[in-house]
Parts: structure tokens; sequence; C-alpha cells
């Protein structure tokens, strides 16, 4: 089946502020285009960072779709496959750049809640397009423990929805939209966030898959 989430932010992506070795890209399915999320926000009201990231994740027409197979290499070389993963919850979180503000953040807060994501079964994977050194780099520079992949050809983060394509009068350029989805362990999504503020942004996916995980329980 083909699936993407290629989409439009417009207004609300503007509230939401080396050499590569061994990686492999290959992407099972290809991408197919989704009518854009078109969503109205008055920029002057005042919201909570949960509302806009829910209000977001609303929009969404992914959840309950399989999530597409890839596989990308880590800081360590090593080939990392999502459908590898079946059994376990994932949390996987696109990025713009390593050592920014708003991502490093969201590292290390992710770092910090790793053991209660551990607690709930949950594999935590970053993807940006920095290459296999600068995660190194990062890692070590804030004694991260995350698991972070390399996608320097963006061809994830263009499956995924999180790598779009803006113009600037006649300048057309590619950027990453922090996105970050919560995949069930038999490899479907069950939230789709476009829409990501990193401050305090682990804490709340972290209540979010505890939510989704009470709510199958109790099926």
């Amino acid at each position: 089946m083909e699936w993407t989430m290629k989409y439009k932010t417009g207004s609300l992506l503007a509230l939401a502020v080396l050499s590569v070795v061994g990686c492999t890209h290959r992407v099972a399915m290809q991408p197919i285009k989704v009518e854009p999320v078109r969503m109205t926000l008055d920029i002057n009201v005042t919201m909570q960072r949960q509302e806009i990231e829910d209000a977001a994740a609303e929009a969404s027409p992914v959840i309950g779709t399989r999530a597409p197979d890839f596989t990308l290499s880590n800081q360590d070389k090593q080939p990392i496959t999502l459908s590898s993963l079946h059994g376990k919850w994932v949390v996987l979180y696109f990025y713009p750049e390593n050592e920014t503000t708003g991502c490093t953040m969201e590292a290390v807060e992710f770092t910090t809640l790793l053991p209660q994501f551990n607690k709930l079964n949950a594999t935590v994977l970053g993807v940006s397009d920095n290459s296999i050194q600068s995660h190194c780099d990062f890692i070590a520079n804030h004694q991260l423990q995350l698991t972070l992949l390399s996608d320097p050809n963006h061809e994830v983060m263009d499956l995924y929805g999180a790598w779009v394509i803006s113009s600037l009068g006649n300048l057309q350029y590619g950027r990453a939209v922090r996105t970050t989805l919560i995949i069930d362990p038999t490899g479907v999504i069950r939230l789709f966030m476009p829409e990501v503020m990193p401050q305090g942004h682990a804490e709340r996916i972290l209540k979010k898959l505890t939510n989704l995980q009470n709510i199958r329980l109790t099926k």
C-alpha cells in the first residue's frame, strides 16, 4: 500500500519554532499525495504547548495506518530497521539540527525520561539529516542516551512528512519539521504530531504513551 504524510503546515508552523558510513536508505513504499492539513489559529490567542500539539495531531489523517518500514544507520554505524522493533512501542521523533537550542532541549529531556519509556516497553528513536559523526559528537557533548538515526538524503523524513519544501520569493528550499509519532507493537501509528514544541515535549509524549497503553488494556 502506498502511503505518505506530505502536507503544508501554513500558519501553524510559525508557532513551532562528515560523511555518512554504512547508511542504508531503502523504503519499501512510495509516498502518495495527501490533502494538506488546513488549520486556522489566531496567533494572538495564547495557547498552551499541549493545545498546539494536540490541535495539529487531531487533524492528521494517518492515525491507525501502518508505519512505512525503513532502515537507517545509528550513531554506531549499525542499521536500525523499524519492522525489527515489532513487539515494542516506538517513539519516532524527527528534528532539524544537532546542537541547536530546541533540538538539544528535546534530546536532553528524552534522555532524562528514557528509563520511564523503557518501563513502558518503548524505544525512542531520533532522526535528523545530520551525519553519523555529528550524532556521535551531539551525544558526547550532552551525555545523551538516545539512539539517533542519520537520514542525510531526507528520504525517510520526506516519507513521514518531516521534510517540506518551502518558498521565499523565487527561492525554494527544504526544511525539517519537528514531527513525533507513537507506533504500537504491531507497527500501527497511534499518534502523529506534526507540530512539536520542544520544551516539555518528551514529558507530554510519555503521558500520551501511557494513555494509549491504558486504552489498549481496557479493550
